[in-house]
Parts: C-alpha cells; sequence; structure tokens
C-alpha cells in the first residue's frame, strides 16, 4: 500500500469514526465551529472533570477532513488537561501552517493526525483541517484564561 492509499484509508476510517459522532449527555461546554468557505458546521462537545476532558464529541455536517481531523483531535484530547489540550491544538494548527517542523516529537504529540500534514498544499482545504482545532481553542480560551 503506497503512502497515498494508506493517507485515503485514514482519512475515510476516521471521518466515519461514529464514535467521535455523537451527542454528549449533559456537556460542560458547546462551542460551534463553522467554516463560511465550505458550509463545514460541526458543534464540538466537551465534558470536563475540572481541567481534565473526561469526554468529547462532535456533530454536525463537514467534508471528509473537516470530520477526519475533528475525530483525530477528539481521540486526542480525551484524558487530557486544559494545557495539554492547548498545547497540541497550537502544534497542529503550526504544522498546518507549516511552521512547526514534523519531527519524532510532532509524531509522538499529534499520533495519527500527521497524516493531515500535507492538507498544507491545499490552501482551499486547510480551514477544513483545522476547523475543529479552533473551535476547541475557543472553549479553552474562552473559559480558562490562565491558559492565554
Amino acid at each position: 500500500m503506497d503512502l497515498k492509499s494508506l493517507y485515503t484509508d485514514m482519512l475515510l476510517q476516521e471521518s466515519n469514526n461514529k464514535a467521535n459522532r455523537r451527542d454528549l449527555d449533559d456537556p460542560t461546554f458547546k462551542e460551534l465551529g463553522h467554516n463560511p468557505s465550505c458550509g463545514d458546521e460541526i458543534t464540538l462537545q466537551l465534558k470536563m472533570d475540572g481541567e481534565t476532558i473526561e469526554d468529547a464529541s462532535f456533530v454536525g455536517e463537514g467534508c471528509a477532513i473537516s470530520r477526519a481531523s475533528t475525530s483525530m483531535m477528539i481521540d486526542l484530547i480525551k484524558g487530557k488537561n486544559i494545557h495539554e489540550a492547548k498545547e497540541l491544538t497550537e502544534k497542529f494548527i503550526g504544522m498546518i501552517k507549516k511552521e512547526v517542523e514534523v519531527d519524532d516529537d510532532l509524531i509522538d504529540s499529534l499520533g495519527d493526525a500527521v497524516v493531515l500534514e500535507n492538507v498544507s498544499n491545499m490552501p482551499a482545504r486547510v480551514k477544513c483541517a483545522v476547523l475543529a482545532w479552533h473551535t476547541l481553542a475557543n472553549i479553552i480560551d474562552n473559559n480558562y484564561s490562565e491558559t492565554k
């Protein structure tokens, strides 16, 4: 299997991941993320235990890149505290903007989400890949001012 096939398979698998695409019972935070340029619209839901993300999910509609990126992000942030989640957000957005070099540390941090690195070569799709990450950053910035 070549790299392109692996990327495509992973994207399709993650974009259809039903475990992360659901309503949470009694979420602590709900934040709408909208990309007017393509119509992607998700509502990110977090259930917090203090500063730890106990559970996370999303509902809404989006393209495969947007859904896959959101699902991968959710897998990464579950069980993390808000500071770790903010750091992951900055690393992912930095990777997509080509401000952060992809090295072993980044791969260890972001896991499967690193497959989205090449989205940076498709300017029209960058907003799709970062939608959920910006939405998460908004929740953190608006509710945990000490992380700013």
